[in-house]
């Protein structure tokens, strides 16, 4: 006794014209490759259908901890644990520059005060 089911396997597996033609159809229903193709070309068929990134979570709401990066990066300085060259850089040239008295001094224009 069998089933409409295997008649219709037994029926694609045919090499008819028709099961392969029937074969084709149900390939593009199902959203498979219609006609084997070559690897290089299936591997294009994996990546047009993988799940778009733009709909991924993970990617989408990704924010890096800036912040808490930055205040931990500056406590291991102080505890010695990280080297920071650009930070070292930055106090050496001010450094020198006090050294040779051209300290900048910054003034607010206050154009609010008049008297």
């Amino acid at each position: 006794m069998s089933t409409n089911y295997t008649k219709y396997a037994k029926l694609i597996n045919a090499s008819t014209n028709y099961a392969s033609r029937m074969r084709r159809l149900s390939n593009r229903i199902f959203g498979e490759v219609a006609i084997p193709t070559n690897p290089k070309s299936m591997k294009v068929v994996k990546i047009f259908s993988a799940r778009p990134l733009h709909s991924d979570k993970e990617i989408v709401e990704y924010y890096p901890r800036h912040v808490e990066t930055h205040a931990l990066v500056l406590r291991l300085r102080e505890l010695g644990l990280f080297r920071d060259e650009h930070q070292d850089f930055k106090e050496e040239m001010r450094r020198l520059r006090e050294l040779r008295g051209k300290v900048k001094v910054w003034r607010r224009h206050l154009d609010d005060k008049k008297d």
